[in-house]
């Protein structure tokens, strides 16, 4: 009687994420993975074209529902905006880390992938493309912020640029880190403050 495909789906799902995260993307032994997932490298090959379509199916998943908040997070922001219409918009601004944060640790393994084992993979820039879509966002709402009149100290373009990153790059080293999730929100509460009070005085809020 023939296995159910499904079935042998997910056992090479489970032994291509303990691969790719003890191995990382480029030493990931396909040969491995079928053996641990208990099927030939032949019938691996059925499910998955390549070792990046395979990686791709781990983590595209939860960054296409991280793109997705991101989203949520700017269409709030753009309402509490138009409601209170001042700086007070920024003040009361809600905290992007803590969630964002939170979000990594219920899919800490993807972002363990991402973050640490994607070199040789179109996801090995991930951070550097996260902080680009966050300066994306930020210029967008800074330049709602001029649609009501609210004055801000410009920032060059470079300068934004290596802020936004550095803020971004702070995040991903819990990370790197392994902190606990407990760790990790504490983190995420100090980032925030961190960088807040920053952004406030540069741009002379």
């Amino acid at each position: 009687m023939p296995r159910d495909k499904s079935e042998n789906n997910k056992k090479i799902i489970i032994a291509a994420k303990k691969e790719f995260l003890e191995q990382g993307f480029k030493n990931a032994s396909m040969r491995k993975i079928a053996a641990d997932a208990g099927i030939t490298v032949g019938a691996l090959y059925r499910h998955f074209e390549n070792k990046e379509e395979m990686f791709a199916s781990l983590v595209e998943p939860t960054l296409s529902e991280l793109r997705m908040l991101y989203d949520k997070a700017s269409i709030k922001e753009y309402e509490r905006l138009k409601v209170l219409a001042n700086e007070q918009a920024l003040l009361k601004a809600e905290n992007k880390t803590q969630w964002i944060m939170s979000f990594i640790y219920q899919n800490f393994d993807v972002f363990k992938l991402l973050v640490c084992c994607s070199q040789g993979t179109k996801y090995e820039n991930f951070i550097h493309d996260m902080a680009l879509l966050e300066e994306k966002l930020d210029a967008e709402y800074f330049d709602k912020l001029n649609d009501y009149n609210m004055k801000l100290r410009e920032v060059s373009h470079l300068e934004f640029h290596m802020l936004v990153t550095a803020n971004v790059s702070a995040m991903y080293e819990a990370v790197k880190h392994d902190f606990t999730e407990e760790q990790a929100l504490h983190y995420a509460e100090t980032i925030e403050e961190f960088f807040s009070a920053g952004w406030k005085k540069i741009l002379g809020i």
